[in-house]
């Protein structure tokens, strides 16, 4: 009567020698070594650097000398920057949800179907985001001047007073309605993107059970593209913390209303380059970037938690 063996076991693979083991490890970093390299040059080099600067301070007599965190007690008592800090955070509530309410009713009008020649409007409302910055505020600063621009030749045609744009007490709705120009076009693309990519059977089950467009919006649109609004909120709140560009080229046209602490950014500037204050502008671009990080992150999860 002839047994069954039950069948040898496998030999295990025999391993790898140690130099192909550790040529192996070594392929992924030759692939992402030339990103580490040029993201630790352009990205952590001068954020290290910065941090270095605002431990110092330039004295006339002998030159910098190491002092600690002085600078960052001074900047948390300086007025001109808190004053500036709180002019970006009014600018920040108002503008931004005009901007992000006219981009979602734009990009919802677009997906909705019902609009005739919704590629031409597509591109025309797209169509200021790829204006320079630059250009878009002297062709705004000009528009709003009362003796030369489209404001002054309005007042002169009709014989009535606007109210001046660049005086101080509308300079930064004037410079809210630039940037508002400037990307609503770009938020729109986020939010018409995020929207093209609804599973269509929602909104074939939505017209089963016979609900209008205004249910289909708030149950279905809205819900399905929170993450593209959490995105463009936290873009335009990093980019309301650095505003810059406008203020700065309107100085010129608006000098009693915009001064060169302005913004954050516009104060950090000033001071590095005019005040030849390189130590503290560097501990003011140091905080600006933690209380950026901070507002970010907060709105990021709230936006997180709501979607969960």
């Amino acid at each position: 009567m002839t047994t069954l063996q039950p069948p040898a076991a496998a030999a295990p693979r025999p391993a790898p020698p140690p130099a192909k083991r550790d040529r192996r490890s070594w392929t992924g970093w030759g692939f992402i070594g030339p990103f580490v390299a040029v993201f630790a040059l352009v990205f952590l080099a001068p954020i290290a650097y910065s941090i270095y600067l605002s431990l110092f301070r330039n004295q006339l007599i002998g030159g910098n000398h190491f002092v600690g965190l002085d600078n960052y007690t001074q900047a948390f008592k300086d007025d001109q920057f808190w004053s500036a800090v709180g002019r970006v955070g009014l600018f920040l509530a108002i503008q931004v949800p005009i901007m992000l309410g006219i981009a979602l009713l734009v990009a919802l009008a677009l997906d909705s179907g019902r609009l005739y020649g919704k590629s031409f409007f597509r591109i025309t409302i797209f169509l200021p985001y790829a204006v320079p910055a630059v250009v878009a505020t002297l062709m705004w600063g000009f528009m709003y001047g009362t003796k030369y621009g489209l404001v002054g030749d309005i007042n002169e045609s009709f014989g009535v007073t606007l109210p001046n744009l660049l005086s101080p007490d509308w300079v930064l709705a004037s410079i809210g309605n630039i940037v508002t120009w400037e990307f609503v076009g770009y938020n729109m693309l986020i939010f018409y993107s995020a929207l093209r990519v609804v599973p269509n059977s929602l909104y074939e089950a939505a017209e089963i059970d016979g609900a209008g467009q205004w249910r289909v919006i708030t149950s279905i649109k809205l819900p399905a593209i929170r993450g593209a609004i959490v995105i463009a909120t936290i873009f335009s709140i990093i980019g309301s913390f650095q505003l810059f560009n406008e203020p700065s080229i309107l100085r010129p046209l608006a000098p009693n209303a915009i001064t060169t602490d302005y913004t954050p950014n516009f104060y950090t500037y000033s001071l590095s380059f005019a005040g030849q204050q390189h130590n503290y502008s560097a501990t003011v671009a140091i905080i600006m970037g933690l209380l950026t990080m901070v507002v970010a992150y907060v709105v990021q999860l709230r936006g997180m938690r709501k979607g969960a």
